[in-house]
């Protein structure tokens, strides 16, 4: 092992970590767009016929679980402004349709249902709001500095409400951007350890596409001063960065984060979902599939199996473990004691000393020869290597370079 250029670390927060090892979100969408066929909040459909008779966030977080996700984001208000709690910011809110006969918090129910089984929750809370005026990143399209300092006073009240309203919040989504300085206090206030996503206060960053999968490598550091964030830059920088923002990959299990009438045929195939699973988690980085409850306020039935399936198949692929060690230095051996099929190398740094290795190789003992299968230039929170079945009696995981001794909290065989 040869030790790259001393520089100091980056290193995790105590919350980042925690939430790395959540590996696997389920985003919600759910707006008025849902009656519209659109991606977008046409601000057209008469609140009379938003009515989801349905609605079970049960149901929801039953998904959830299903496809082993360990927390939840939820759309609590989306571009158009439509809010899925009775804010008293405004009316354009489940308080003005007919569900619950306007005493609903869908919202709430979904908060409910999450600390009942102990479903860590986010909620998407967009800076952009059509019905007031206000384009990307929370700016009033009228330019006016009085319609700006009335929807800051709206937005920063609605995000208080949420951060007060449901209990301890996992993330908060601000899709697009917002003004850190305004939502940075409330949320310092009263969810300091909650991820942020999306704004100059950001904790995570997103991936750079909506594909749900991130490049390789996908290095978990940032630098202060740059304002490109995004994982090819930081894979160029060779880890180096000063500031730990690791990558989240959104994705819709369907064409369209939601549902629409015609977009059934869309649903991603299992073959999909698993590829994007080693693309992301496999790559060190979480995963939130977007998942789109229908008028009805169920998320469909086909979309549901499709989660189950996506579940059970990585429990199937990793739950066969053959040999597991960890610790510190730059070779980790295991022995199978006979020739074993395998399948996959999961290699875990324990981030919380940062991410540390540089280049790596994994090797395999068959007939009594020592032969390379795979060669790395990063870990971080996770690395899955999937490979052609091999037999082989030992394997070993050498650390080539490094930035300090490497501290690996697990390699394991499948």
């Amino acid at each position: 092992m040869t030790g790259s250029k001393k520089h100091r670390l980056a290193l995790p927060s105590p919350a980042q970590a925690a939430w790395q090892d959540l590996e696997i979100g389920m985003f919600i969408h759910f707006a008025p767009n849902t009656w519209q066929d659109q991606h977008y909040d046409m601000l057209y459909t008469p609140l009379s016929e938003i009515n989801p008779k349905e609605l079970d966030a049960a149901q929801w977080v039953d998904v959830a679980e299903s496809m082993n996700a360990k927390y939840i984001v939820f759309t609590a208000k989306h571009c158009g402004g439509f809010c899925m709690w009775p804010t008293k910011t405004t009316d354009y809110s489940v308080k003005s349709i007919p569900w619950r006969k306007g005493k609903g918090d869908i919202c709430g129910d979904l908060a409910k249902e999450c600390r009942k089984r102990k479903m860590p929750l986010g909620f998407y809370l967009s800076p952009r709001d059509d019905h007031f005026g206000i384009t990307t990143s929370g700016i009033a399209r009228s330019g006016r500095s009085c319609h700006q300092e009335l929807y800051n006073k709206i937005y920063r009240q609605q995000l208080e409400e949420l951060c007060t309203g449901y209990g301890k919040l996992v993330e908060i989504w601000f899709d697009g951007g917002a003004d850190g300085d305004l939502a940075g206090p409330v949320i310092k206030k009263y969810q300091p350890e909650a991820m942020v996503f999306g704004s100059n206060r950001a904790t995570i960053r997103w991936v750079g596409n909506e594909d749900g999968v991130a490049p390789y490598p996908a290095r978990n550091t940032v630098s202060n001063n740059d304002k490109d964030w995004s994982p090819e830059r930081n894979a160029a920088a060779g880890g180096k960065g000063t500031k730990w923002m690791p990558a989240e990959c959104d994705v819709a299990i369907r064409r369209d984060w939601f549902w629409f009438t015609t977009n059934e045929g869309t649903l991603k195939s299992l073959d999909k979902l698993m590829d994007i699973y080693y693309r992301s988690v496999g790559h060190g980085c979480n995963l939130l599939l977007n998942h789109t409850p229908d008028r009805t306020g169920l998320i469909p039935s086909a979309d549901v199996e499709r989660a189950a399936e996506f579940g059970i198949e990585i429990k199937n692929r990793f739950s066969s473990l053959l040999a597991e060690t960890k610790g510190k230095g730059s070779v980790f051996e295991l022995d199978l004691e006979k020739d074993t099929v395998i399948k996959h190398f999961v290699a875990m740094e324990d981030i919380r000393h940062g991410e540390r290795v540089r280049a790596y190789r994994i090797e395999v003992l068959a007939n009594d020869e020592w032969k390379t299968i795979v060669t790395g230039s990063a870990v971080g929170h996770k690395k899955i290597d999937r490979i052609e079945p091999v037999m082989a009696s030992r394997a070993r995981l050498r650390v080539l370079k490094s930035a300090g001794t490497p501290v690996i909290r697990s390699f394991a065989i499948y």
